[in-house]
């Protein structure tokens, strides 16, 4: 498939593809990929400006304060999926708009480093969590109404790994591009 430009800018690192099964050695490069998240974000924007922080990775998309405020939310969300699919059976999870929160007054103008330990925070708590899973616990399930899916926790990591690495690939953009 041949991606226009504006593809490759949505999705610089290519769509995501939902596996059917991970193996156990992905699931620890799945894990390895979401802990290590705040740290690689951290590195590449460490030394970016007020005015960096407001540039973006195309026409219309988000800023790069916007991308580190949505994957706190995003990732938030998460945590609480992965702690619903462990406790409830097979949960329908309720989905958000996350245009509209990107547009919230605490996305566009929370101090960057607070949004920047929350992830981190965030993402420790949910390694602890990711880590103690047994198999049977990566078979459990839930519904995503929004995609109609059913996702096991595997796939779920699978998603918020790409997930990640996805909106990394933004914000390098955005301070490669300067749009």
């Amino acid at each position: 498939m041949l991606f226009t430009d504006e593809e490759k800018l949505r999705y610089p690192i290519g769509r995501f593809k939902l596996p059917e099964k991970a193996t156990k050695i992905e699931l620890k490069h799945f894990i390895k990929d979401i802990e290590s998240l705040p740290s690689q974000i951290n590195r590449v924007i460490l030394n970016c400006t007020e005015t960096q922080l407001d540039l973006t990775y195309r026409k219309n998309g988000w800023s790069i304060k916007q991308i580190v405020n949505h994957l706190v939310d995003s990732h938030s969300n998460s945590v609480i999926r992965f702690k619903l699919a462990l406790t409830e059976d097979i949960p329908v999870i309720k989905p958000y708009d996350e245009a509209k929160w990107a547009m919230l007054s605490d996305t566009q103008n929370c101090p960057i480093q607070l949004s920047l330990n929350l992830l981190d925070t965030i993402h420790q708590r949910w390694t602890i969590l990711l880590k103690s899973l047994s198999n049977k616990d990566w078979e459990k399930k839930l519904f995503h109404p929004g995609s109609q899916i059913e996702y096991n926790l595997k796939q779920l990591a699978a998603l918020y790994a790409w997930h990640g690495k996805h909106h990394l690939a933004h914000i390098e953009l955005a301070l490669n591009t300067k749009v």
